[in-house]
């Protein structure tokens, strides 16, 4: 160990410093990797079908993407996805939201009238079944100044849309199912959006 680490000041502070950097490192991919199983693991527990980054007919004109649509005990869920870290200011009638971390700052358009549009196109093609929309943040993000319409985080969608009635979940889903395959007739897959970003443009 003293060939590696001299006995000197140096020697002393460096192997603390090397052994606390990979802790560090093997946190932040922990974490990273339980933000993961929880988003699907709850998903899996409230939806009996799924289907992700699809593209759906405008209730006006034109086309509208869905980040994820289930099909649940309750209806169909929209959710839209929000994987920020950091305090969350926004509110219902803010036009921009902002999320400020401790290293970074940035705003982004109000979340709750494209969810609207989406529950919009949604309905215009199933009608009779419910329809609700969620904007799902993980759990790196915090909101200190109330939490706006339509917000929740997991434990808030899984109490609920969660169904620990399991033979009338089944029922109502099945009453759903003719409803879920017009969806699907209607619907195309898009690339996901991570993966759009980062294609280099033409």
């Amino acid at each position: 160990m003293t060939e590696i680490f001299p006995d000197t000041s140096l020697g002393v502070y460096l192997l603390p410093l090397i052994l606390v950097l990979i802790l560090l490192v093997f946190w932040l991919v922990y974490r990273r990797r339980g933000h993961a199983r929880s988003f699907e693991g709850v998903i899996k527990s409230i939806a009996f079908e799924r289907i992700s980054n699809l593209i759906i007919p405008n209730a006006d004109e034109g086309e509208i993407q869905i980040d994820h649509l289930l099909l649940t005990a309750a209806g169909l869920l929209i959710i839209d996805l929000k994987e920020v870290d950091g305090t969350v200011f926004g509110s219902d009638k803010m036009q921009d939201w902002t999320v400020i971390g401790a290293n970074h700052r940035f705003t982004f358009a109000n979340p709750q009238p494209a969810l609207y549009d989406r529950i919009a196109a949604v309905r215009q093609i199933v009608r009779q079944v419910p329809v609700a929309g969620r904007i799902l943040f993980l759990d790196g993000a915090r909101f200190t100044k109330g939490v706006p319409g339509l917000v929740c985080d997991l434990d808030e969608l899984l109490a609920e849309f969660g169904d620990h009635d399991g033979a009338a979940a089944k029922v109502k889903v099945d009453a759903f199912r003719p409803h879920w395959g017009l969806i699907m007739a209607k619907a195309q897959v898009a690339a996901p959006k991570r993966d759009r970003r980062r294609t280099p443009a033409a």
